[in-house]
């Protein structure tokens, strides 16, 4: 990593494959999130002409399930936006809380990581409360 004038930032060596990486899951990302709007059936209009309590819970539950992975899928896509830009800005790898440098293992196995570890944690403990 270079520094700055107190900036820390990654080479660009370092930065492309990330992108690439990004770009190409949130393309994976966005084609999933077409995939499972097409399986709601409440969304489609497919509903089984069944009157039956146990198609109306088989399609509730299909729904539910639909939506809750939508949810998931739209979430993960934000995370890569806001990732992508935050390498734009060159603030990709400082914590978004107190402005240190994340550590490059959790950077590893998040690319997406927006907190160091210990912001991370006061967020969750906040949250929990």
């Amino acid at each position: 990593m270079e520094k700055s004038k107190n900036k820390i930032s990654f080479p660009a060596t370092v930065l492309a494959p990330i992108v690439r990486f990004l770009r190409g899951e949130e393309k994976k990302l966005k084609t999933s999130r077409k995939e499972l709007k097409n399986q709601d059936p409440f969304i489609l209009g497919n509903r089984d002409s069944d009157n039956s309590v146990d198609a109306d819970v088989a399609e509730n539950v299909e729904h539910d399930r639909s939506y809750a992975l939508r949810r998931q899928v739209n979430r993960s896509i934000v995370a890569i936006r806001k990732t992508l830009t935050r390498i734009k800005l060159g603030k990709y790898g400082i914590c978004a809380s107190c402005g240190k440098m994340i550590d490059t293992d959790r950077l590893a196995i998040r690319l997406t990581a927006e907190y160091c570890i210990d912001c991370e944690k006061q967020r969750e403990k906040a949250k929990s409360k």
